[in-house]
C-alpha cells in the first residue's frame, strides 16, 4: 500500500527532527540530523542549514509494517514550517493522503498551528497529531490537549487515555462500530478498523504524545500511522494514467518536476497529455532527499521526480489536463533592483525561472521596473539569497508596496480590430462586473453563423490566457465577464494570432471607457491575548482603520476578530507581539479585494498611464491602400466592420 504523508508545523515545533527520527527507525538513515546543527537529512539546502528552517519541501521513502505484515510504502513529506513559505507547504498538501500535525507541548498550540489545522480540515486530508517535546520544562500533554479541543476540534482525541475511554470516544465516531460497541461485541480489532474509518472521514484526529529529540514516542507514531492510514490505489492500477505537479526545481541545468500519480501507470520514455500538448517523457527518478535514483516505473499512489515536461504546479497530466489554482495569494510585492552592472534583461529571465518553481512570485516586468509578489520579509531575504547563490545576481528590494487589482462598475463594450497587411480579425467584447472573487470569466453571445466557433474557441483562450492590465494603474483586472457578442475573420487572411491582438484590444478599449474601480486586499484576523491588553490591542487595531467584531471570552483570554486592509495590517504582527510581550496568538489570512478608500490618490501617486502603455494598446489597426494604420481608441467604433446592435 502507498501512503503520501506530510509533516508540517509552526515553525520551531520539531517537525523535521521528527523526521529524522522516522527516517532513523525506518532504516533509511544510519544516523538522525538536527536542524541546528545543520546536518538533517530532509534540509538538504545550503539556504535551510545556515538559517535552520525548512524552506522547500523535501521527501524520503520508508517502509512500515502493519501487524498482519503489510508493508506501508510511505513518501514522507517535510514542509516549510514558516508562514512566509505557505506556498510551498501548499502545494504539497495538494498530493497528500495523510498529514502529521506537530505541536510542540511546551508553547502549546500556536497561532501558526490554527492555521495549518484548518486548512487540512478544509482539504478534508486525514491527519494524525504529535505532542513533540514532551520532555521540556513546562510540557503538559492534557493542558494542550484540552487547548485543542477549544482552538482546533473537538474531535482530537488522545489515544493514550484510559482503554474504556478510548473505546467510547472511538465508538462516537462510527456508526458501525457504536452499534457494536453498544451490544458489547466489539473486539480490539473492530475498535481499529472503526477508527481507521473515522481518520479516512476526517471525524477522528489521533492525538499522540513523546519527544523527537529524546526518541520517546516515535515507534508508537509509526505504528499508528501503519494501522491508521487507508488507501486504495492498488485498484486504480489498471486505469488510465492521471498525475499532478505539486513541484518544479531547477538544478545543475535539468528542469525537474515533481508528480504525484493518482491512477494508472507512467513508463520512461512514455508520452502524456499536458496542457501543452503531448510531451515525452525523458527520465523517471525516485527522490531520496536531495539524491535521485533512476527508476523504470511510476504506479499509482507513488511519487515521482520526471525530466521532459513543461508543467507548472498544480497541473494535472494524463487522463486530464486542469490546472488547480492555489488559495493562498500574496498581497504585497517589492520591486527588485540589481546592482550595477547586472544585466535587467537577465535578471527577469532569472526570476521567471524562480517563478516556475514558486508562482507565487508574480512577477512583473512594467516600465522598466521588475516587482515580485511576497508573503513576508523572510521570504525576501531568502529570494534575495538564491538569486545570488544560483545565478551570481546581487539584488536589493524597495518597501513593500500593495498587489492591487481592478474591476468595473458597470457594462461596457470594447472593440478589437486587427488588420495589418494579409492579416484579419476584428471582435466585438462586452465586460460585465462578475461577482465578487470571480475573477475573469468568458460567455458567448454571439449570435448564431456570425463566427466559426474554432474562432470562438479561440477568443476564449486568449481571454483566459493572461493577466489583462487595467487602465488606472496597470493592476490585474479581475470579477469581470467578458461576453464575445460580434466577431469577423477573413476566410484567407486570419490567423490564429490575429484574433489574440483583437481579443487584447478589445478589452482594453472597453477599459478605456468604463468606469473603473480600483480594488485592494483586505485580510480577516484572529488575536487572541490576556484580557487586560483588550483595550490596548483594541486602540490600536481601531488606528489602523480595522472593523471589529464584538470581542469573545475564553476563560482568561479575550478572542478578538475583524478585517482590515492589507496595507494596514502589514506590520502589525510585529507590534502585536510586541504588545503581548509574545504571549498571545495571532492568525491572518486574505478575505477579499475592496474597493480603495482613497483611490484617486493612490492612482495619482502610482503614475501609471494607459496610453503610454505601448504594450498594451486601446486603439485597433486597420487596413488602407496596401497599409496597416494606427486608429486612436476612442475613433474604433466608427470605422469598425461588424454591425451590431447592442441592448
Amino acid at each position: 500500500m502507498h501512503l503520501t504523508l506530510g509533516v508540517t508545523a509552526h515553525v520551531d515545533a520539531g517537525k523535521t527532527t521528527l523526521c529524522e527520527q522516522l527516517l532513523l527507525l525506518g532504516g533509511v538513515l544510519r544516523k538522525g540530523g538536527r536542524v541546528d546543527h545543520g546536518d538533517a537529512f530532509m534540509d538538504s539546502h545550503a539556504l535551510e542549514r545556515a538559517r535552520g528552517i525548512t524552506i522547500f519541501s523535501e521527501q524520503a521513502s520508508v517502509d512500515l509494517a502493519k501487524p498482519d505484515g503489510e508493508i506501508v510504502h510511505v513518501t514522507l513529506m517535510d514542509t516549510p514550517g514558516h508562514v512566509d513559505f505557505s506556498g510551498e507547504m501548499e502545494r504539497a498538501l495538494s498530493v497528500l493522503d495523510m498529514a502529521l500535525l506537530v505541536v510542540s507541548c511546551a508553547e502549546g498550540v500556536q497561532s501558526h498551528t490554527v492555521t495549518l489545522f484548518r486548512l487540512l480540515k478544509k482539504k478534508k486530508i486525514p491527519t494524525l497529531i504529535f505532542l513533540n517535546k514532551t520532555d521540556r520544562e513546562g510540557a503538559d500533554v492534557s493542558r494542550v490537549t484540552a487547548q485543542m479541543h477549544r482552538l482546533l476540534c473537538g474531535d482530537c482525541v488522545l489515544m493514550t487515555q484510559d482503554t474504556e475511554s478510548l473505546r467510547e470516544e472511538l465508538a462516537m465516531r462510527d456508526d458501525v462500530l457504536m452499534e457494536q460497541h453498544l451490544m458489547e461485541e466489539a473486539v480490539r480489532e473492530d475498535y481499529l478498523l472503526g477508527a481507521r474509518r473515522a481518520v479516512r472521514a476526517c471525524q477522528l484526529y489521533p492525538v499522540l504524545s513523546g519527544s523527537a529529540l529524546e526518541n520517546r514516542g516515535v515507534d508508537t507514531l509509526m505504528d499508528a500511522i501503519a494501522q491508521l492510514c487507508d488507501t486504495d490505489y492498488e485498484a486504480k492500477l489498471d486505469e488510465p494514467f492521471l498525475a499532478k505537479v505539486y513541484r518544479v526545481a531547477h538544478r545543475d541545468g535539468m528542469r525537474y518536476c515533481y508528480v504525484k500519480a493518482l491512477s494508472g501507470r507512467l513508463g520512461a520514455r512514455d508520452s502524456v497529455n499536458t496542457q501543452h500538448g503531448e510531451e515525452k517523457i525523458n527520465a523517471v527518478f525516485a527522490a531520496q532527499g536531495a539524491k535521485l535514483t533512476v527508476c523504470q516505473t511510476l504506479c499509482a499512489g507513488q511519487t515521482a521526480v520526471v525530466t521532459g515536461l513543461s508543467c507548472r504546479p498544480g497541473e494535472m497530466i494524463g487522463a486530464q489536463t486542469v490546472t488547480e489554482g492555489q488559495e493562498l495569494v500574496p498581497l504585497m510585492s517589492v520591486d527588485v533592483q540589481g546592482e550595477k552592472g547586472l544585466d535587467s534583461t537577465k535578471l527577469l529571465a532569472h526570476l521567471r525561472e524562480l517563478e516556475e518553481e514558486d508562482p507565487l512570485l508574480s512577477v512583473r516586468a512594467e516600465n522598466g521596473r521588475i516587482s515580485v509578489g511576497i508573503m513576508g520579509a523572510v521570504q525576501t531575504e531568502v529570494l534575495g539569497s538564491v538569486l545570488e547563490s544560483r545565478f551570481g545576481d546581487r539584488v536589493s528590494f524597495l518597501p513593500p508596496k500593495v498587489m492591487y487589482k481592478e474591476t468595473i462598475a458597470g457594462p461596457v463594450t470594447g472593440i478589437g480590430h486587427y488588420e495589418p497587411l494579409r492579416h484579419y480579425a476584428e471582435c466585438w467584447l462586452r465586460l460585465v462586473p462578475g461577482k465578487e472573487g470571480s475573477g475573469v470569466t468568458f460567455a458567448d453571445k454571439t449570435p448564431a453563423n456570425l463566427l466559426d466557433m474554432n474562432w470562438r474557441r479561440l477568443i476564449s483562450a486568449h481571454v483566459h490566457e493572461r493577466q489583462h492590465p487595467g487602465v488606472l494603474t496597470g493592476s490585474p483586472l479581475t470579477d469581470v465577464c467578458v461576453e464575445l457578442i460580434a466577431g469577423r475573420a477573413h476566410l484567407k487572411h486570419t490567423e490564429g494570432g490575429d484574433f489574440r491582438e483583437a481579443t487584447y484590444r478589445a478589452i482594453r478599449n472597453a477599459l478605456m471607457q468604463a468606469k473603473n474601480v480600483l480594488l485592494e486586499p483586505v485580510v480577516r484576523f484572529e488575536l487572541s491575548f490576556s484580557q487586560e491588553l483588550l483595550s490596548r490591542v483594541t486602540g490600536e487595531l481601531l488606528r489602523l482603520n480595522a472593523e471589529l467584531d464584538a470581542p469573545e471570552y475564553d476563560e482568561d483570554e479575550v478572542i478578538l476578530t475583524g478585517a482590515c486592509t492589507a496595507a494596514a495590517f502589514w506590520d502589525y504582527p510585529q507590534k502585536f507581539a510586541a504588545t503581548t510581550r509574545g504571549h498571545g496568538r495571532i492568525r491572518s489570512e486574505f478575505a477579499r479585494y475592496a474597493p480603495c478608500r482613497n483611490q484617486d490618490g493612490i492612482v495619482a501617486e502610482i503614475g501609471y498611464s494607459a496610453l503610454a502603455d505601448v504594450k498594451n494598446p486601446p486603439g485597433s489597426v486597420f487596413c488602407s491602400h496596401g497599409a496597416g494604420y494606427y486608429v486612436p481608441w476612442d475613433e474604433v467604433r466608427e470605422m469598425a466592420h461588424c454591425e451590431v446592435e447592442e441592448k
